[in-house]
């Protein structure tokens, strides 16, 4: 047995004298360069005895051996049983074969050479690479992978019968290896081959080979599922990639917008809880991406009147569908969900979208993963120990979150692979922006953030971008105008608190807290009023008509009815934009975190409905409903009115608010007066309209109707008020309620 063996290292990072550098105990010794080879220069090591061989690779004129970088071990038993060994300059693992050597040819100008298929997303997040599997005009398929430490990399399908090294009756020559190519920071990383026989409907899996010393063990080979892998398979079990076309559909929403910010009424739902058990969806349709088709056809959303679908996630996951299945435990970025149908039916569902005048916004969960079946996890290690700590998932992941693995969002390898899944889904998908989940800095890197909507803006500047950041933070807002519109947690919780008439959780229902979050929430975190998005219901929490359901004075259906009306009414009306919970405009009495709820048989005698649909189209008529800038009462637009820090006589000490809104139109009659009461009996007030003349109610807790064409409201309905002066004494608001009224000269 030989008392030496053999370190094969490429020298990647270019040293101008290599050495390779020993360690034991405190001693620190180097070797000069052996010899030349295939894969670089060779150096003879004498085997230590009964101890770890512990090694690196510097220049003695540039390393003082001072740092632990890329330091490597072989523990004894290894040195044992071989002679020979290889290392890569960028990593610290230790191969027990001899990986692929890296082409001269970078991964881009590779790439560069394809002509890829018409509306294909050819990931470009720090490179344009072509990860993933990726049409080609000429019918074949480019396939990529990143990876920084695999031996070789194989893709295996049914294009070539699953052949891959380690198969039973294994056959080399149908074998298709990757090419290693240099990739993200000018490494080697990035694994690259067309296939000419692959086609579109092909199923695939990566083979990575890593053959790498991992502890006491060797780390072998692993079949994955594709990152970048837009559909899996009907296989459950085996989880195969679906080689995907997105140029084969065509659309029809070329003269689409995505509106402006201001003009969002969002409706939040759940694709499979949103048509399950759903009275007028055939069964087979209910579900699924369809089923939403359908109801979309059928004019739901038309007459209710929003402006952006926002549905929640529609990546992979490995749970089945349910009532309590939300879908916030992604397991691929890319893959969109097979449960809910197939990727063109998912562009259907855009496009049909469109055609109404409606956006589709995604939520997209980066902030955490899968725990059960997760394709990422431990896929690329940082480190050979990783793979022998339960607890380390890898490059992708970095400790624990309140949900399951945290994703680690400050490594710029996860960034580029998450900003490519948002920009695959508006290159293919056509969507128009996205909602991310629990972007608190407790769980996701705000560099992240900022990267993300730097990169989605120059590659879609009308994209919506709205963040769950809870608690509101305001480095969030960027400019203001183009920051991250939030989930505004201090208008949920302080209407809950007040529709509860007492306290919710941590927020209590005194009046002090009422004004600032009906004004966009600016005192408390927003800079501009794009960075709110108001709303008393979610997929997180109670509907009102449960949650009030709690107070035992209002455990019936007249308080929760207009309990939820109120809180309806308040969401539409607030400065910001709104946003409703599927089932909301139903009063639904639902607790959080469930998606299944009751359609009626009839909608048009649905008195509920009918009123939240008219109240909606307000809000989208009416410029006076939706002011928007950085400080519209600086701007002259926004004039307060009733208030608990008013007088008596305007609602001082009260739970009430009012405005006057004045939008910069050329038409005055695009006046409004707004007026809320939150106490549980009448206040009589004095309201200054601010002019003579007819004020038509437009809406209260009780009805909306807006004045022709669109309705039939006239200025010689009774709610009308008619003023010879620019006052009204003695206007009594009743408990509970909350009105528009609009100047009609």
């Amino acid at each position: 047995m030989t008392d030496h063996i053999v370190i094969h290292f490429d020298n990647f990072t270019g040293l101008q004298k290599p050495r390779l550098i020993l360690k034991q105990g405190e001693s620190v010794s180097s070797l000069e360069v052996h010899g030349n080879g295939e894969f670089g220069l060779t150096f003879s090591v004498e085997k230590p005895t009964d101890a770890p061989l512990v090694f690196k690779f510097g220049d003695p004129e540039h390393d003082q051996y001072e740092s632990d970088h890329l330091w490597r071990s072989i523990p004894p038993h290894h040195l044992a049983e071989r002679g020979e060994f290889w290392c890569r300059g960028w990593n610290a693992f230790v191969y027990v074969s001899q990986p692929a050597v890296a082409r001269p040819e970078p991964a881009s100008d590779c790439i560069e050479q394809l002509d890829f298929a018409d509306g294909v997303f050819i990931s470009d997040t720090g490179g344009r690479f072509g990860l993933g599997a990726n049409p080609l005009t000429d019918g074949g398929i480019s396939f990529g992978l990143f990876h920084p430490h695999a031996a070789r990399v194989f893709v295996a399908g049914d294009f070539n019968d699953w052949q891959r090294p380690g198969v039973e009756n294994a056959d080399p020559q149908k074998f298709l290896e990757l090419a290693l190519h240099l990739g993200y920071f000018g490494t080697p990383n990035v694994w690259l081959l067309k296939v000419d026989q692959a086609k579109p409907g092909a199923l695939y899996q990566f083979y990575v080979e890593y053959d790498t010393l991992a502890g006491e063990h060797v780390m072998g080979g692993r079949l994955a599922a594709d990152p970048y892998a837009r559909f899996l398979g009907d296989d459950y079990e085996r989880n195969d990639g679906l080689v995907v076309n997105p140029a084969a559909y065509e659309w029809h929403d070329g003269d689409y917008q995505t509106p402006l910010i201001h003009e969002l009424v969002i409706y939040e739902l759940h694709v499979h809880g949103f048509t399950h058990g759903h009275p007028d969806i055939d069964l087979a349709r209910q579900g699924r991406y369809a089923g939403i088709i359908d109801r979309m056809e059928a004019g739901y959303f038309d007459k209710l009147g929003i402006t952006c679908l926002y549905l929640m996630p529609i990546s992979e996951v490995p749970t089945p569908q349910g009532e309590d299945a939300l879908g916030y435990n992604t397991s691929l970025f890319m893959s969109v969900e097979r449960d809910f149908g197939t990727p063109d039916e998912l562009r259907e569902l855009v496009d049909t979208a469109h055609r109404h005048g409606l956006a589709v916004i995604i939520d997209q969960v980066f902030n955490h993963s899968a725990n059960n079946w997760n394709p990422l996890w431990k896929f690329i290690l940082d480190h050979p120990s990783e793979d022998t700590e339960p607890s380390e998932g890898g490059l992708y992941f970095s400790g624990e979150s309140p949900w399951g693995n945290r994703v680690a969002t400050e490594r710029a390898e996860t960034q580029n692979m998450l900003i490519d899944a948002c920009k695959l889904m508006i290159r293919e998908y056509h969507i128009d922006g996205f909602r991310f989940d629990a972007t608190h800095t407790n769980y996701m890197d705000h560099g992240f953030l900022h990267r993300l909507a730097d990169e989605l803006q120059a590659f879609k500047p009308d994209v919506i971008l709205i963040a769950e950041n809870l608690p509101n933070q305001s480095e969030l807002n960027r400019q203001g105008y183009n920051g991250f519109g939030q989930w505004n947690d201090f208008f949920h919780d302080t209407m809950k608190a007040f529709l509860r008439e007492g306290r919710f959780e941590g927020t209590d229902d005194h009046p002090e807290h009422l004004g600032d979050v009906f004004y966009f929430s600016k005192a408390k975190f927003a800079a501009h009023t794009n960075n709110v998005v108001n709303y008393c219901e979610s997929h997180d929490e109670h509907s009102v008509a449960h949650e009030v359901g709690f107070v035992e004075e209002l455990n019936s259906f007249a308080a929760k009815d207009r309990k939820a009306r109120l809180g309806l009414f308040a969401t539409i009306v607030a400065l910001g934009q709104p946003m409703i919970y599927m089932g909301q405009e139903l009063c639904a009495d639902r607790s959080r975190n469930l998606v299944y709820f009751d359609f009626p048989e009839s909608l048009d005698e649905h008195g509920f409905y009918q009123w939240a649909s008219r109240l909606i189209k307000l809000r989208r008529t009416y410029p006076g409903l939706k002011l928007h800038g950085f400080n519209p009462i600086e701007d002259g637009q926004f004039h307060w009115l009733l208030g608990p820090w008013f007088g008596e006589r305007a609602g001082g000490g009260k739970r009430v608010l009012g405005w006057r809104s004045t939008p910069p139109t050329d038409n005055p009659s695009d006046a409004l007066v707004i007026m809320l009461n939150f106490e549980n009996h009448a206040v009589d007030v004095d309201v200054d309209f601010g002019g003579a003349g007819n004020w038509v109610c437009l809406a209260s807790i009780d009805f909306a109707n807006d004045l022709p064409p669109h309705g039939t409201a006239s200025v010689e309905d009774p709610t009308t008020i008619r003023l010879d002066g620019p006052v009204l004494g003695g206007f009594i608001l009743p408990a509970s309620s909350a009105f528009i009224y609009k100047w009609e000269g």
